[in-house]
């Protein structure tokens, strides 16, 4: 094992022994979970518990500008994340976040499964070359709408993703209620929120967070701010 690799996950699991204020949540996935599986018995149907995490500077915001990456978080946090992440079924970011760092979303400092990747995706941007199409033991799922091209559904799937095509809000985007009832269908009881702004931004205006992990550096992006106009 890569001795970078074999020292985070001694990082997060110090994180995973001395994270007493991730309690509470962790107790909430749990009797969440336990009530979905009853539910699931009896054939009802209920979204996932969504925890939204993310780093944000002191000024309130999560990025320098628009669509470019922007590290605000410490290595500590980044184990949290990680600790987070083994702990959810499910893991959702928005397109810019795949077009911008094309990330992994997996678990790779502390021990625990890789959650499913979801990505919204309203217009099917997604490039095939995309990390999460080399994803260890998960194909991304892709939540799309009908301004999808059937061409570019195609390709993808071809590479291994799954597509579904759901319903557009008032600003022709992935409407999340239908988004989450799709998750639930699937059997995900579990979901952290990790970006982007607007993804986020949706999350909380739309009141669909059950919990909130933020990060708070002592510094500023020179950002917008993501949030709710009257937070």
């Amino acid at each position: 094992m890569d001795t970078r690799i074999s020292e985070a996950r001694e990082r997060g699991g110090a994180m995973a022994e001395n994270a007493s204020f991730l309690q509470a949540l962790f107790d909430r996935l749990a009797r969440h979970a336990r009530e979905a599986g009853r539910e699931a018995a009896g054939r009802a149907t209920r979204r996932p518990f969504v925890t939204l995490s993310y780093a944000q500077s002191i000024d309130g915001s999560i990025a320098a500008r628009p669509s470019r990456p922007f590290a605000l978080s410490s290595e500590e946090s980044f184990d949290m994340t990680h600790l987070l992440r083994s702990r959810h079924d499910a893991l959702l970011v928005g397109i810019n976040t795949v077009l911008t760092d094309d990330p992994r979303l997996t678990v790779r400092r502390c021990a625990g499964d890789n959650p499913q990747p979801v990505v919204l995706d309203s217009r099917l941007r997604f490039p095939v070359d995309a990390r999460l199409l080399t994803h260890p033991d998960r194909y991304p799922l892709i939540l799309t709408t009908d301004q999808a091209d059937a061409s570019e559904i195609r390709r993808l799937e071809a590479r291994g993703a799954e597509i579904r095509v759901l319903p557009r809000d008032g600003a022709d985007r992935v409407d999340l209620a239908a988004a989450l009832r799709c998750l639930a269908d699937i059997g995900v009881a579990s979901l952290m929120v990790e970006g982007g702004a607007g993804v986020i931004g949706s999350f909380l205006r739309q009141r669909l967070v059950d919990h909130c992990v933020i990060t708070v550096p002592f510094c500023g992006s020179g950002g917008g701010s993501f949030g709710p106009s009257n937070p």
